[in-house]
C-alpha cells in the first residue's frame, strides 16, 4: 500500500500536532494524546492512525475502541470521513452505521465497545497489530491491559487519547509516570493548541467550563476534585425575589426519599431580559421531610400530595390562574414504585439522566454564566448548595464523586435540568455583558 501524502490532507496542523505524529509512529508501543478538549489531539491521532493502517502488518488485526461503539462512530468514523478535514482520504473511509466493522484504507477495521469489564471477552484471543483507544480513561483497567497483551505482532502499537482525569487515575498512576518503562510517549494539549478554533469560541468554551472542568478540559491539567462542586455558587447573584415572564414550564425534577427528604422543583424558562439574557429559573420547591414531619408517606400519599401541589401552585404572572403542570416529570430512576403510581395517577414520568457528573458540569456551566437563577422559595436548594462538596477519600482513589449528605433538592433540580438540556439548549442565551 503506497504511503500517505500528507499534502492532500485539508486540515491546518500545528507545530505539536505535526511532531506529535512523527514521534507517534516512532515511538516503542504506546502513544497517547491527553489534554483539553477541542485542543487538537484527535485529529493528529487520526492522522497517524490513518498512516499506521497504510503500512500496518497482514499478519494482524486493526481494532479502534471506545466505551461503546456509537462513541466509535460519533468520535472517530465521523471525523475521518469528513472531506473538510481529511480530504481525499475521507472517501478512504468506508463504514455502515451500527456494523462492527469498518474498511479504512481497503483494512478491515474492528470497531469494539469497551463500556465495562465484561467488554475483555471481545477481544480474548486476538492478535492485534494497530490500536486506536477514544478515551483511555473511561475504559476499564482490565480491558486496557488485556489489549496491550494482545499486541503481539512485531512493532504493534496502540494509539490512544483522552481527557484528564483525577491524578490518582490508573492511567496516569500506572502508565504516564512510569512511561519509560512501559514503553509510552506523551504529548499534552492545551485550548489554545488548535490553530483551526475561532477565538470567539475558543473564549466560549473557556466561560463555559469552570472549576475542575476548566482545570481539566481547558488547561489540561490532572487534577484533584477538591473543596465545593459549585465553588461559582453567589446567593447575592444566583438569587432572586422576583421571577420574569416563564415562556416554558420544562420540568418538575423529583428526588424521591421515605427515610431521606422527598424534593420536587419546578424549572422555567425565562423571557429574553433586559440584559438580552434568557435563563433558566427554578420557581418552586416542595419537599418532605419524614423525619422532621415524623411521618414517612407512601407512594400514593406522594403522589397525591405532589400533583395537589402542582394544582394548587399560583401562577406568578396571572393572580386568578391556579396549577402548573410543567412539559416533563422527571424522576429519580431508582424510584421505580413510585414512577408507577404516577403513571396510574395519570401522569407521564420520565427516568432521569443520572450521569452525575455530566449533570453537575451542566449546572456548573449555567452558574457560571449566570444562565440558571433561583427563586428564594426554593429553600432546600439553596441550603444545600454551599456545602456540596467533592468526596476526598473517593478523590484519593482517582474516583470523581461528591459526598453524598444533605442532595436532595440538588439532585432534583439537576434532574429536571439535565433531563431536559435538549429543549432548552438552543434557546438560553447569556447577557450582552458576557458575550
Amino acid at each position: 500500500m503506497p504511503a500517505i501524502d500528507l499534502s492532500r490532507v485539508t486540515t491546518v496542523l500545528s507545530p505539536k500536532q505535526i511532531r506529535s505524529i512523527v514521534e507517534a509512529l516512532k515511538t516503542e508501543q504506546i502513544g497517547l494524546w491527553s489534554g483539553a478538549v477541542r485542543s487538537g489531539k484527535t485529529i493528529a491521532s487520526l492522522l497517524t492512525f490513518l498512516i499506521a493502517v497504510s503500512v500496518a502488518p497482514d499478519t494482524g488485526l486493526i481494532v479502534m475502541v471506545g466505551k461503546t461503539r456509537e462513541t466509535i462512530e460519533r468520535n472517530l468514523i465521523e471525523p475521518l470521513q469528513s472531506v473538510a478535514l481529511f480530504g481525499v482520504l475521507a472517501k478512504q473511509v468506508h463504514h455502515t452505521r451500527g456494523a462492527t466493522t469498518a474498511t479504512i484504507l481497503g483494512r478491515t477495521i474492528h470497531l469494539i465497545g469497551a463500556n465495562d469489564v465484561r467488554a475483555e471477552d471481545r477481544i480474548r484471543g486476538m492478535t492485534i497489530a494497530l490500536a486506536y483507544v477514544d478515551e483511555a480513561t473511561l475504559l476499564p483497567r482490565g480491558f486496557w491491559m488485556m489489549l496491550l497483551s494482545r499486541l503481539s505482532v512485531v512493532g504493534a502499537k496502540l494509539f490512544a487519547t483522552t481527557n484528564p482525569d483525577g491524578p490518582a487515575h490508573w492511567l496516569r498512576k500506572d502508565f504516564i509516570l512510569r512511561k519509560a518503562e512501559v514503553g509510552l510517549q506523551d504529548w499534552h494539549f492545551t485550548l489554545d493548541d488548535n490553530p483551526s478554533l475561532d477565538p470567539a469560541y475558543v473564549e466560549r468554551l473557556k466561560r463555559q467550563y469552570v472549576g475542575l472542568w476548566f482545570r481539566r478540559f481547558v488547561l489540561g491539567e490532572w487534577c484533584l476534585a477538591e473543596g465545593a462542586v459549585y465553588d461559582m455558587w453567589d446567593p447575592d447573584r444566583h438569587v432572586v425575589k422576583e421571577l420574569p415572564v416563564i415562556d416554558r414550564w420544562l420540568s418538575a425534577g423529583i428526588d424521591y426519599g421515605t427515610t431521606n427528604p422527598f424534593a420536587a422543583l419546578i424549572l422555567g424558562l425565562g423571557h429574553p431580559e433586559h440584559d438580552g439574557a434568557r435563563r433558566l429559573y427554578l420557581t418552586h420547591e416542595w419537599r418532605w421531610d419524614s423525619k422532621h414531619q415524623r411521618r414517612a408517606l407512601t407512594d400514593v400519599e406522594y403522589s397525591e400530595k405532589f400533583r395537589g401541589w402542582l394544582g394548587e401552585l399560583p401562577h406568578p404572572h396571572f393572580e386568578a390562574a391556579k396549577g402548573i403542570w410543567p412539559e416533563w416529570t422527571v424522576v429519580d430512576p431508582s424510584a421505580a414504585s413510585f414512577v408507577q403510581q404516577l403513571h396510574r395517577d395519570g401522569l407521564t414520568p420520565t427516568l432521569a439522566r443520572n450521569e452525575v457528573l455530566d449533570g453537575i458540569r451542566t449546572l456548573s456551566s449555567l452558574l457560571a454564566r449566570d444562565l440558571l437563577r433561583v427563586h428564594e422559595s426554593c429553600e432546600g436548594f439553596i441550603n444545600e448548595i454551599p456545602g456540596y462538596s467533592w468526596d476526598p477519600d473517593k478523590a484519593e482513589k482517582g474516583e470523581d464523586a461528591p459526598i453524598k449528605a444533605d442532595d436532595h433538592s440538588l439532585d432534583g433540580g439537576r434532574y429536571g435540568i439535565h433531563t431536559t438540556e435538549a429543549l432548552w439548549r438552543p434557546h438560553v442565551q447569556e447577557g450582552q455583558a458576557a458575550a
